[in-house]
């Protein structure tokens, strides 16, 4: 009686990465109530500057009363909006944009299309360039849930671009040509690559020579590049961050067939720490895309509220600069923390320069090279020393013993005590297993 799409077990919540967030809502850990509970370490979201944004609208009470100059304008906001976005909000974003990628690149309000977050940015962009049926390579490892945002409902398959620990997870050349020639193989029609710059899970930006490989591969191929950027803000250590669009105007290519084919994706999610405001977009080169992405954002769209509210804050020039620099100091000593403290026991970290987790090497723990060891090692992790450390298999990493630790969304205490647990793993594990 019900729909195949409703049915269908290609959303992806039975990964690993999903079922460790369900043991965690079972018996979440809080140092009062609950504190031998399972810590949250797979959650994705940045609290460390939280009070920041708390202490500007303490400081402005107006935007959130929804006041301008003394006067209400709930009204205002309540009614119909044009759902192309405010126009003063799109202003005030595409100047964030620039501003965390160092005035590089500049960005024109007008190719943004404003998306209910991330996810559905992603989605409506499969929408507006493929058919089911029709694939996109993605490299390895990836964003679980890019299985459920490109996949689910547009039917459109994601082809590995497969990657190895031996160069740090580095895209090469031979692995896109392979991943092409496999999608061929499959008589699957490559519409395009699809990246995450910087990456999740690795916490790495991608040096403007894989940015050229993919530029050049694109052309080569006559294909689109999209480029997640939802973590450009999170960057706080050298190398710095290379957008897509400074790489391609580094090869004066603004006035080719590819400028059209090169789209951004990014949100407010990961860097100002509000995923629950909803606030995504995508830039576009190209007018067509723009206007059928627009209509596509019909089924998701941005509150008038949140927009107001939003083009306030960044608004604050002074605020923003301050924030965006303050929040990538903390961002850098909570990493040292988690890093310095895993490798008091052995515990390798991936040497990332980006986001809110750090990409961890826990072979030495595996009882054999296999991803059953990996699942049957997660287990032991989530259910005997509580915590929700996400797998590398959940990201479709080729070799098994990876672990994704996020360290942004806890207090030093908590994350302290999660060190600690890893270090009686480490202890209840053969000796000098690392």
């Amino acid at each position: 009686m019900l729909s195949r799409k409703a049915t269908c077990k290609s959303h992806g919540e039975d990964s690993s990465y999903f079922l460790g967030w369900q043991e965690y809502e079972k018996n979440p850990h809080d140092p009062v109530r609950n504190p031998s509970g399972i810590i949250q370490l797979g959650l994705a979201e940045n609290q460390l500057s939280f009070d920041l944004l708390e202490s500007w609208i303490a400081r402005n009470q107006e935007p959130t009363g929804f006041m301008k100059k003394g006067g209400s304008i709930f009204r205002e906001l309540a009614l119909f909006q044009d759902y192309r976005g405010m126009p003063v909000f799109k202003k005030e974003l595409a100047e964030y944009m620039a501003a965390i990628r160092q005035d590089r690149v500049r960005f024109d309000p007008n190719n943004i299309v404003l998306t209910a977050g991330a996810t559905s940015a992603n989605e409506a962009l499969m929408f507006c360039l493929a058919e089911a049926g029709e694939a996109f390579l993605v490299p390895t490892p990836y964003y679980p849930g890019f299985d459920r945002d490109l996949k689910w409902r547009t039917g459109v398959e994601i082809v590995p671009i497969q990657s190895s620990s031996v160069n740090n997870f580095r895209i090469i050349p031979s692995a896109l040509e392979e991943a092409y020639q496999h999608a061929q193989k499959l008589h699957l029609k490559v519409k395009g690559l699809f990246i995450t710059n910087p990456s999740n899970p690795l916490g790495t930006t991608l040096s403007i020579h894989e940015l050229d490989h993919l530029i050049n591969f694109a052309i080569d191929k006559n294909i689109h590049i999209v480029s997640d950027e939802i973590y450009s803000g999170t960057v706080f250590d050298s190398p710095r961050f290379i957008s897509i669009m400074e790489a391609i105007k580094k090869k004066h290519l603004e006035n080719t067939a590819i400028w059209s084919r090169v789209h951004i994706v990014s949100s407010l999610s990961k860097d100002f720490g509000l995923p629950g405001f909803r606030i995504g977009m995508i830039y576009f080169n190209s007018k067509t895309l723009i206007a059928a992405a627009t209509k596509m954002s019909s089924f998701g769209l941005v509150s008038s509220q949140s927009q107001f509210l939003l083009s306030k804050i960044l608004g604050d020039k002074k605020f923003t600069r301050n924030y965006i620099m303050e929040n990538r100091n903390r961002l850098k000593n909570r990493r040292k923390t988690l890093v310095s403290g895993l490798q008091k026991y052995g515990i390798r970290c991936l040497d990332n320069n980006a986001g809110l987790f750090c990409w961890i090497d826990m072979r030495c723990l595996l009882t054999s090279y296999t991803f059953e060891a990996e699942m049957e090692l997660w287990r032991r992790i989530i259910f005997e020393y509580g915590l929700n450390i996400s797998p590398g298999s959940s990201f479709h990493c080729p070799e098994p013993g990876w672990f994704r630790i996020c360290f942004s969304n806890m207090s030093e205490e908590t994350l302290d005590l999660a060190v600690r647990r890893i270090k009686a793993l480490m202890d209840s594990s053969s000796p000098n297993a690392c």
